[in-house]
């Protein structure tokens, strides 16, 4: 105990100098990377015009690296505090946004707010990662190998993501659950369970595709599709057939920046946001596509690291949770425009054009940063120790 105060002291003493001095500066190069990779494919995907996407996803990530830094420096003490209420603020846009969003392309996701449109769901990616850390913080081992310890967890993931495939956002919904079994796994939830909580599912998505109501005709068909393209090529199946020819043009190097045939004789739909990548692909090839995926993997592995080397529990699952949040944006996008899943609306992370989504990544990449900076502080089990 002794030793556990003389740290927490020492944590409290820190400077916003002495916590700049420890950010992880190589990390936040990587990002900067990453996003300029973003506002080139963005000039392209304009015919070499900065407006209408480049410009303003520019100013975006210069308002989150911003953000990215403030949230750094904030300690695990005070995230843990605003876990539970950042959680209620979210579920409550989400009902919000059930009651009286804003509509676009046949889903309610967003509330207009004039100059940003806002995605809760988005939001609840970063809440629910702090709530659920928050919660198992608190368990020990012995309490998390008791099932009714896990009702209120599992609880907290499956009502934001009933909201979230309400609006309806099949690819959020899966990213929101698959991010609260990550955290699960991390804290020490027995593989038996998981192998329950599978079967369930099956036999879930078993009786939806059979039930009347409970799927979306254009969910049915994506999935339809998925198996095979080709039996509606100009229609459902049009926008994976396009990106699979994109991809294929490409090539090994690609045909050389601004020379993307696909985007730029507009064959190839959305492609300034979830079919990003397959503009970057045709133009900078196979080799440009892997290089750009191990940028991502250096910035999940980061994570990991981190989360490993964080004395707190609170802090180990958090940063966990955030890689593992970052791994399924990139993953389920590559996937989906490759035709290896079916086609779910889900961005490529700061290379995509939109608003919440880069905000919310680069808030996410800013309490990874703070579970480095914070790695030494230790944090009680009880809630009165914290």
């Amino acid at each position: 105990m002794v030793l556990q105060l003389h740290v927490s002291r020492d944590q409290r003493k820190m400077t916003i100098a002495t916590k700049l001095r420890e950010v992880t500066w190589s990390m936040v190069l990587l990002i900067c990377m990453v996003a300029s990779i973003g506002f080139a494919v963005l000039y392209s995907a304009a015919h070499g015009n900065a407006d209408p996407w480049m410009d303003r996803q520019m100013a975006r990530f210069g308002v989150g690296l911003v953000l990215m830094i403030a949230v750094a420096m904030v300690d695990l003490r005070q995230l843990m505090k605003i876990a539970y209420p950042l959680y209620a603020l979210s579920f409550v846009l989400l009902i919000y946004v059930d009651v009286a969003g804003h509509t676009g392309m046949g889903a309610t996701r967003w509330i207009d707010l004039k100059f940003i449109q806002l995605q809760p769901s988005e939001l609840m990616k970063i809440a629910l990662v702090l709530s659920l850390a928050r919660y198992f913080h608190g368990k020990t081992y012995e309490d998390i190998g008791r099932p009714h310890y896990l009702i209120i967890p599992v609880l907290m993931a499956l009502l934001p993501t009933g909201l979230v495939l309400k609006q309806p956002d099949l690819g959020t919904a899966g990213m929101l659950m698959m991010v609260a079994g990550a955290i699960f796994f991390a804290a020490g939830v027995r593989w038996w369970k998981f192998v329950l909580i599978i079967a369930v599912a099956v036999a879930g998505g078993y009786y939806a595709w059979h039930a009347p109501n409970l799927l979306h005709d254009y969910q049915r068909n994506r999935i339809l599709i998925f198996l095979d393209p080709d039996q509606d090529a100009l229609g459902t199946g049009y926008h994976i057939t396009q990106s699979k020819i994109a991809l294929g043009s490409g090539g090994l190097f690609g045909k050389g920046f601004m020379q993307g045939s696909q985007s730029h004789l507009d064959f190839l739909p959305e492609h300034q946001t979830d079919f990003i990548f397959t503009t970057f692909a045709e133009e900078f090839g196979m080799v440009g596509g892997v290089v750009l995926l191990g940028l991502y993997s250096l910035l999940v592995l980061y994570g990991v690291v981190i989360a490993l080397r964080s004395r707190s529990h609170f802090g180990r699952l958090m940063a966990f949770g955030l890689a593992a949040n970052l791994f399924l944006y990139f993953f389920i996008n590559t996937a989906m425009v490759m035709g290896l899943i079916p086609v779910v609306g889900v961005p490529l992370p700061l290379i995509s054009y939109g608003g919440t989504a880069m905000i919310t990544v680069m808030i996410g990449f800013g309490l990874i940063i703070s579970v480095y900076i914070h790695r030494d502080m230790r944090l009680g089990r009880r809630s009165d120790e914290d």
